[in-house]
């Protein structure tokens, strides 16, 4: 392993230390997963803080996996280091022996090792073979979908992956590339997409190259599919009282996590019942309202951190909650009946309008 490429600043590292704390130093050995390990920066200071806790770390990338090897050598009796996809997590657990979890992260996107080291293909400002793998011993490479993938397949990827307006144009000017002579550099790839955009467009926005780099990326790395698949996963293995924190980089991750949140913490008994049905309730509770977006210091010190959205979720004991929710239920009911009508009291006499209680007799009479 050479010296490190690039540099790593973890991203809202206080508050991900912050919202795992309940979950990780409620005493006793605890077992956190960093489900995108990376430069092992929040995985790091995880452990730092929580010296009972148990990490097992997932990454594709297994150059990052070295230098992660490297950095958490102090804590190596404590810590398993994977070469995993985080859709695998259930069977990576399964194999060391970890039924349930207590904390699980995604920092989710691209990592600083991939976009500082300009041999990998992620960035669009450097020049260099059209890789874009995580993982580079496995799976198709972006110079591959290029110049294999038909014109309404390449269009696709670029307008649901990369929200590209001008997907159909910019798949066109490839299509009509690759006819000449195959696509397999960045600068390439990145020129072509410029001329491809009108220039009105290209001077908002950022590089104009920016998004179709992004959806060549989830494609050659199947993101989106395995998020999909990870997040349930994650959450079905976390303990009662165990925490969740996911950092999203652009709408189609956030829009996942939403989703797979909102499925766990609303009741899916019938709306006009007084009570929860058993096993209808919620099983996860939301730490915060939406997504959670950095703050200006935060950006100041890591400009990658620009564009993250944070949500977060605790898994609660849903025959502990329908307890509760009963026992308000039925206090709130004692009220309501200590304010209804007596029946044996002229205090609890009620009159109607044309001043006659529910006897005929006068209102105020003996």
């Amino acid at each position: 392993m050479g010296e490190l490429r690039g540099t790593h600043v973890p991203v809202l590292l206080e508050r991900c230390l912050e919202l795992l704390a309940p979950a990780l130093g409620r005493g006793g050995r605890t077992v956190h997963v960093d489900a995108t390990l990376g430069l092992a920066g929040h995985a790091e200071a995880v452990l730092q803080a929580h010296p009972e806790t148990v990490l097992i770390g997932l990454d594709r990338d297994t150059e990052a996996l070295a230098h992660a090897r490297v950095r958490l050598a102090r804590f190596a009796d404590r810590v398993h280091l994977e070469h995993a996809v985080y859709d695998e997590l259930p069977e990576v657990l399964d194999r060391l022996g970890y039924p349930g979890i207590d904390g699980i992260l995604f920092d989710l996107g691209v990592s600083s090792l991939q976009l500082d080291a300009p041999d990998r293909g992620f960035a669009y400002a450097q020049d260099a073979p059209l890789d874009m793998r995580m993982d580079q011993t496995r799976g198709v490479t972006a110079e591959e979908v290029v110049n294999t993938y038909s014109h309404p397949d390449l269009a696709r990827v670029l307008r649901v992956y990369g929200e590209e307006k001008f997907a159909g144009r910019i798949a066109s000017a490839i299509l009509r590339e690759r006819e000449r002579a195959p696509i397999t550099s960045s600068a390439r790839l990145a020129e072509l997409v410029r001329e491809s955009i009108p220039a009105p467009a290209r001077r908002t926005g950022g590089h104009p190259a920016k998004r179709t780099f992004q959806a060549l990326r989830i494609e050659v790395n199947r993101e989106l599919a395995a998020l999909e698949t990870a997040l349930p996963a994650a959450l079905d293995r976390l303990n009662v009282g165990g925490r969740m924190v996911v950092l999203s980089y652009h709408s189609l991750e956030d829009r996942l996590t939403k989703a797979a949140l909102a499925e766990r913490v609303r009741s899916k008994g019938p709306i006009d019942l007084p009570v929860e049905l058993p096993g209808s309730g919620p099983t996860f509770r939301l730490l915060s309202r939406g997504a959670e977006l950095p703050g200006e210091v935060e950006v100041a010190a890591n400009p990658r951190a620009a564009s993250v959205r944070l949500r977060a979720a605790e898994r609660i004991d849903p025959n502990a909650e329908q307890q509760g929710r009963t026992d308000r239920e039925r206090s709130r009911r004692r009220v309501k009946a200590m304010h209804q009508p007596g029946t044996g009291s002229t205090a609890g006499t009620v009159v109607d309008p044309g001043g006659r209680d529910r006897d005929g007799r006068r209102g105020g009479g003996t």
